[in-house]
């Protein structure tokens, strides 16, 4: 298949009339139009207005879908505790499949082809199957939690490891290498010291499995560790382990110059999450300090709870943004920059090679952008459309592997029924919210 259009195909390289051509799993040409063109002859042609690499999210919680709007307007701690871990609580395995059905639909409609994903307590294997079935490249994992944890979420240490030993050896390289596992203790907050071990442990044993958790999201949650361990949350992190290149830490809001030094020095990776720290007032994360150091920053949504969307071109807008407003310097952040943690900068974190990027035998993750609308006229700059003006709705064209898993023109979502998987998610949330 010959896709053609305006390409951006990393953050550096734009072709105004180019052409990506798919083969299989993979991208045999990307280039020019009339130099692909000449080279394939013969591959059957789709016209689009832009086409991009698939977005990574570097954060999300799509168990948490059904708890949309559910917590607004209150602080981290009482956010997760009052609202959202009991609700992940109340579902049973047939509404946990549902949760994460809508959570990867919005995802692959709205251009992200790769998530790291952050399941619950319970029921992961119905997320799982739900990634495999959609089509979705996800890097993923059953929350751990052994100790301040809701009726109903606290497990005992052992057997929440022991269940994740299970669940990694059955999905991790599951699809073709699509799906990949994470050990994901919640935070510091809600597991044990032989929790924190235990998860280095399990990702020591395997190759490639990666570590994912919260770390320094919220003054509170910071306190709350030194007063139990008597260290700051990253430094704490450190003692145990759960630090280095296989590990990825989501929104480090809060952080001390130590703190930096140790997530520079052990190549540790940073998920910056701008709209779920703004909507929780949780502060602004110091972005441009770790780039500067030479940390991998990706990009996520966070949950449907406190965001109140999966929308990656959003959170691309709001990086940017928000970066310029806390530095008062219009020239950080640029769009190149941005789009770089949402494309390879995520994929560097998720450990996905060859992800991130429309370049010649890497894999083909492939998103199209309608550009016939008024917001996008004038549209002398394709990045600075991904970045500053698009939405996640402008997406009509998602391929993940090779395969198409989303396409406006041929009714929607390719790999399930996105009207059903809307319309049971409705009839879960309202007996939930009743």
């Amino acid at each position: 298949m010959l896709l053609a259009g305006t390409v951006v195909a990393d953050p550096t390289t734009v072709y105004e009339d180019g052409a990506v051509v798919v083969a299989d799993d993979r991208i045999a040409a990307v280039g020019e139009r009339s130099e692909v063109a000449d080279t394939y002859p013969d591959h059957p042609v789709r016209e689009f207005d832009l086409l991009a690499p698939g977005l990574v999210g570097g954060h999300v919680h799509s168990v948490q879908s059904l708890g949309r709007g559910i917590a607004d307007d209150t602080a981290l701690l009482e956010w997760l505790f009052d609202h959202v871990l009991p609700m992940e609580a109340s579902l049973d395995e047939r509404e946990m499949r549902i949760a994460a059905e809508l959570g990867y639909l919005e995802l692959l409609e709205s251009g992200t082809t790769t998530a790291i994903d952050h399941l619950s307590v319970d029921h992961a294997d119905a997320a799982f199957e739900a990634a495999i079935d959609l089509g979705i490249r996800g890097r993923m994992g059953k929350v751990l939690m052994d100790k301040r944890a809701p009726e109903g979420l606290e497990e005992d240490t052992d057997a929440a490891l022991e269940e994740t030993e299970r669940l990694l050896q059955t999905y991790h390289g599951a699809a073709d290498e699509r799906i990949r596992y994470a050990v994901t203790p919640r935070f510091a907050v809600s597991c044990t010291e032989a929790c924190l071990r235990g998860a280095r442990d399990i990702a020591d044993r395997y190759e490639g499995v990666r570590i994912h958790t919260h770390a320094s999201e919220n003054t509170d949650e910071i306190e709350t560790v030194r007063e139990d361990t008597g260290m700051r949350n990253i430094a704490w992190l450190d003692e145990v382990g759960l630090t280095g290149e296989d590990v990825v830490l989501a929104h480090c809001v809060h952080t001390t110059e130590r703190e930096r030094e140790i997530l520079a020095t052990t190549g540790t990776h940073v998920t910056y999450c701008p709209s779920s720290n703004m909507k929780l007032a949780s502060g602004i994360a110091p972005i441009v300090d770790y780039l500067d150091r030479g940390i991998t920053v990706a990009l996520g949504n966070d949950g449907p709870p406190c965001n109140n969307t999966l929308d990656q071109f959003t959170e691309m807008r709001q990086a940017s943004l928000l970066q310029k407003v806390e530095r008062l310097d219009p020239e950080v952040t640029p769009a190149r920059a941005v789009f770089e943690m949402a494309t390879l900068g995520g994929a560097r974190a998720a450990g996905f090679e060859e992800v991130g990027a429309l370049r010649e035998g890497w894999r083909a993750d492939v998103i199209a952008l309608d550009t016939d609308l008024t917001r996008a006229t004038p549209l002398p700059d394709p990045l600075s459309h991904l970045v500053f003006s698009a939405h996640g709705d402008d997406v009509t064209f998602t391929m993940v592997d090779g395969t198409v898993v989303y396409d406006e023109a041929f009714g929607g979502l390719q790999t399930g029924d996105g009207d059903r998987i809307r319309r049971r998610a409705r009839e879960v949330a309202a007996e939930l919210h009743e």
